[in-house]
């Protein structure tokens, strides 16, 4: 992976509930202590725009989907588990 590679995310969330603003703020959090300035995240309520939600077959909610660098990944939940959100952007070497 290279140091500048730019990160496109969209994390499908429904509306604001409190498990929907978890998800935004962890992710964004993360985003900012890790890949400062070298991402593009995308947020995309369901709700105002289902068609986007089926077009990437978006089953649960809060979703997020790392379109670059490939491979593509899902992560369902409301990204609190920041070691396994690292781990699946490819930021952290995974740990047995």
């Amino acid at each position: 992976m290279a140091i500048d590679e730019k990160y496109v995310l969209k994390l499908y969330v429904t509306g604001m509930t409190p498990r929907s603003a978890r998800a935004v703020m962890n992710i964004r959090q993360i985003l900012d202590e890790h890949l400062q300035g070298r991402y593009e995240l995308e947020i995309i309520d369901i709700f105002q725009q289902p068609q986007l939600a089926q077009g990437e077959q978006i089953i649960a909610a809060p979703t997020l989907i790392k379109k670059l660098p490939l491979p593509i990944r899902k992560f369902i939940g409301d990204m609190s588990e920041t070691e396994r959100i690292l781990v699946g952007l490819d930021l952290r070497p995974k740990t047995d």
